[in-house]
């Protein structure tokens, strides 16, 4: 999608469709109270053309809403697309980001190819964060997950446009306008990759995309396989790929920005489950094919790593991404099965862990993934993975969980979730969940039996950190999305690939 800012006026600007915002300003709470919408834009000719449609009642500015005009008199535009923000006093950038994304999938089926997307006049907002937020929208709109269809229809949007407001700093507009681009095709890349079947994204293939990507943005990487596994004792993480015909892939990025030597090193380990069957503790056949997301805590990873190589914050990084597939076969580990994971340092064992249940595995291959990133020099962690059926029950398909060890790690995560839009719960970690995985055999059990499963999994995870600082994204619920919404498709969503990078930049700011 070719992209591109400008500043030109709107009423001027020759396109098949300009978008524009509108909200609601009524702050009555009167159950008969009427919208009161209003567009955000200080262009006559446009307020023009919408006046009479406003004042109808036909269109309530309610978020991501949508009416089209066609030949709107004044204005060279063939079409005016109004997109709502909901009520005026509670939009945010992400508001902005939605409406974007709404707009470019409210022309996609209609066959129109390009789109001007005039950003609003709201001193709430900053007209940078407007922009990056805007720009993110458009590329998340556009992704469409029928890769396979023999006929696929090109619904592809060539062009995207944002129109800046009269007197706007041009060139912090075009900075913001840059990384915007760099979030969205960041954000999908990771979605590109849970959309892909377990037969096209096998932990090698899953390899070679992250090497690929991390060569061409200058990231230092290494893809390893079973004997580098064996070589650094990762027990839990072999354990969960020896069931499998496909070999395991143990990725490596490094970013490392000129003129940084000290200062912490950022640590981000994701669960690379390629596809997830349960191994023995098969799961059941329904919806088990959704089990080809099971890498999606990887990918954000992965996501976040290409958008850090190009926006260059001022902060090292490295990121472990432990890919495997967990399947059952006659080599599968088995419940009762007691595994080793990788020890710490030469003279401290690793971890002795009683397998309960073959499907809690993403804990097994983080175990190790944190362990390692800690070997590897990191100071401060964080790790995304669709870890657990009990986060969704707990949160739904609302939030997503999150856990921490450390106040100041959760508060700059904290913090970055005003700009990313993204949702998640801080959850509680604490010594009665850690008792629930004592094993009577070993060190700890790899499930805590039903209750608090999310807390559970947490308190194992933790284990490996030991007083590393430490956030832990369980992001099952969130992932995949179930529906299409106006601004996003069903299917892969990229979850928090823009958090994990807005706290990595509070590092390096």
């Amino acid at each position: 999608m070719k992209t591109q800012l400008s500043f030109a006026p709107l009423s001027q600007v020759k396109t098949e469709l300009l978008a524009v915002l509108a909200a609601d300003t009524q702050t009555d709470k009167a159950p008969d109270a009427k919208p009161q919408p209003v567009l955000l834009t200080a262009d006559a000719a446009v307020k023009a053309a919408a006046a009479a449609v406003l004042a109808s009642g036909e269109f309530k500015a309610g978020a991501n809403e949508t009416i089209l005009l066609h030949a709107p008199a004044g204005l060279a535009a063939k079409r005016l697309l109004i997109v709502g923000l909901g009520k005026q006093a509670k939009v945010t950038a992400n508001s902005l980001r939605s409406a974007a994304g709404t707009a470019v999938r409210f022309i996609k089926p209609r066959g129109i190819r390009e789109l001007v997307f005039a950003l609003p006049e709201l001193e709430t907002l900053t007209a940078t964060g407007c922009t990056s937020a805007a720009v993110e929208g458009a590329f998340v709109g556009e992704f469409d997950p029928d890769t396979y269809r023999s006929e696929r229809k090109d619904q592809s949007v060539e062009s995207f446009t944002l129109a800046a407001p009269a007197g706007a700093d041009k060139a912090a507009l075009e900075a913001a306008f840059a990384e915007g681009v760099i979030l969205g095709e960041s954000q999908n890349f990771a979605r590109a990759l849970v959309n892909e079947p377990g037969n096209k994204l096998t932990p090698t293939l899953l390899g070679q995309r992250a090497a690929l990507m991390a060569a061409e943005v200058g990231l230092g990487w290494e893809v390893h396989s079973t004997e580098k596994l064996r070589e650094l004792k990762m027990g839990a993480f072999w354990s969960v790929a020896q069931g499998s015909a496909e070999p395991p892939a143990l990725i490596v990025l490094r970013y490392e920005p000129k003129g940084v030597t000290g200062g912490p090193i950022l640590g981000l380990v994701g669960k690379g489950i390629t596809f997830d069957s349960g191994g023995i503790s098969i799961k059941p056949s329904d919806k088990m094919e959704e089990m080809k997301t099971d890498m999606a805590g990887g990918a954000a990873m992965l996501g976040a790593m290409r958008a850090i190589a190009l926006l260059k914050p001022k902060v090292r990084v490295i990121a472990v991404i432990c890919a495997a597939e967990n399947m059952p076969s006659g080599t599968a580990q088995k419940p009762g099965d007691v595994q080793t994971a990788m020890p710490f340092s030469p003279d401290k064992p690793g971890k002795t862990i009683e397998i309960i249940n073959t499907d809690a595995e993403g804990r097994l291959v983080l175990a190790d993934g944190l362990t390692y990133a800690r070997q590897l020099g990191a100071t401060h962690l964080i790790d995304a993975a669709t870890l657990t059926g009990a986060c969704v029950v707990a949160l739904g398909h609302v939030n997503a969980g999150a856990f921490s060890n450390d106040d100041e790690a959760w508060a700059k995560f904290d913090a970055g979730l005003a700009i990313s839009g993204e949702k998640f719960w801080r959850m509680p970690l604490g010594e009665e969940y850690a008792e629930m995985i004592k094993s009577d055999i070993g060190d700890i059990k790899n499930t805590g039996g039903r209750w608090g499963g999310a807390i559970t999994a947490a308190e194992f995870l933790k284990v490996f950190v030991e007083d590393t600082p430490w956030i832990h994204l369980d992001i099952a619920g969130l992932a995949w999305a179930e529906d299409s919404k106006p601004y996003i498709a069903k299917g892969p969503s990229g979850v928090a690939v823009r958090s994990i990078l807005e706290w990595v930049r509070k590092y390096g700011s």
